[in-house]
């Protein structure tokens, strides 16, 4: 199989030939249809995240067709399509019983502690726990996004802080993780504030249906979330990872307001000051979240086959894998609006 491969810290990704994988035993492999670039992939590109090791395929957002199935497979059959979450768990351990499958201690995670889907194929474990049949309604580039960005913000959202009609949510990052919010949000009837620093993904946002933005380059981004939804936001996304950004979800909150740490914070943000005389004085929540169950997947897949959401304008840019670097090396600044997926894996 051909497979971008990431050899040194920073470094272009190369093209090479590798073996086909196998499937392991209750796994499959996929031949992969799409799969998006996200920066989670960008934290292991720059060598900042310690389950990366060298060389090695990055990837986690992807969706495919079953080409090789492994021994003890029961739900799937050559040629189904399917999506996975990023975060694969056993199935079978206490967590994963009690529902819990993204606190797995057994859990895989391709593209991070194996390999990934920057490649014409990928060799997933735990298939029978963690597949989902993709709907023909739903096309692959699509799909694609579901296995992070907006898995995670549906889970965030409903899963972690239960986010109502009518209340208002203030999302800080306008990026992939950050627009999903924004339009999972205004179909669940939510009010959406945007705050970001890049006037083009801030008109984006309003685009699709945010009903204010901020920019936090030119104000008090915090006080002009307060100020624009009457006294708080209910909730706050942060869908960076970084300090600055957390500090101000949590000022812009109501009292007994939530907060959903969906942004990784890694390397020097691994650590951050916090205002917690304002948690404290405020009554606040503040929820962490890493991906989505895949039990939780109907319900995401249930929404968007029936048109109660239209997440197509996520993606903004279909690319060929040989240039996947571009793609992460736009994340050292502010990246353009909207998502990249693979979709030729043949140059």
């Amino acid at each position: 199989m051909i497979a971008a491969q990431l050899s040194a810290w920073r470094a272009p990704l190369e093209l090479v030939r590798l073996p086909d994988p196998a499937p392991d035993a209750g796994g499959v492999v996929l031949k992969v249809l799409a799969c998006g670039v996200c920066r989670s992939d960008w934290h292991g590109w720059v060598g900042a995240d310690p389950d990366v090791a060298l060389p090695h395929i990055l990837g986690h957002e992807y969706c495919g067709e079953v080409v090789a199935i492994g021994k003890g497979v029961t739900r799937w059959q050559i040629g189904d399509r399917v999506i996975a979450p990023f975060i694969l768990a056993c199935g079978t351990c206490a967590d994963c019983a009690a529902g819990h499958q993204t606190i797995c201690s057994s859990q895989a995670v391709p593209g991070f502690t194996r390999a990934g889907a920057f490649a014409e194929l990928i060799s997933v474990p735990f298939a029978d726990a963690n597949l989902t049949a993709l709907p023909e309604s739903i096309e692959p580039d699509l799909a694609a996004g579901l296995g992070c960005r907006v898995t995670t913000a549906w889970h965030a959202l409903t899963g972690r802080a239960g986010l109502q009609g009518g209340e208002w949510l203030a999302v800080f990052g306008g990026g992939g993780v950050g627009l999903s919010a924004l339009m999972l949000a205004r179909a669940l009837g939510a009010r959406v504030v945007v705050v970001d620093v890049v006037a083009e993904k801030l008109a984006y946002a309003k685009t699709l249906g945010a009903e204010h933005v901020v920019n936090a380059a030119d104000c008090d981004a915090a006080e002009a979330v307060r100020s624009l939804t009457g006294g708080g936001a209910d909730l706050a996304i942060e869908a960076l990872g970084a300090a600055q950004t957390t500090v101000a979800a949590l000022r812009s909150l109501k009292k007994l307001g939530r907060m959903v740490q969906v942004g990784m914070p890694a390397g020097a943000q691994s650590e951050m000051t916090l205002p917690m005389d304002v948690v404290y004085s405020g009554q606040l929540a503040l929820f962490g979240t890493r991906g989505m169950p895949a039990h939780r997947y109907p319900s995401l897949l249930g929404m968007i086959a029936g048109g109660q959401v239209d997440l197509t304008p996520l993606v903004t840019r279909r690319i060929a894998l040989s240039t996947v670097t571009e793609e992460l090396a736009a994340f050292d600044r502010a990246a353009p609006a909207g998502v990249a997926v693979i979709t030729d894996f043949e140059s």
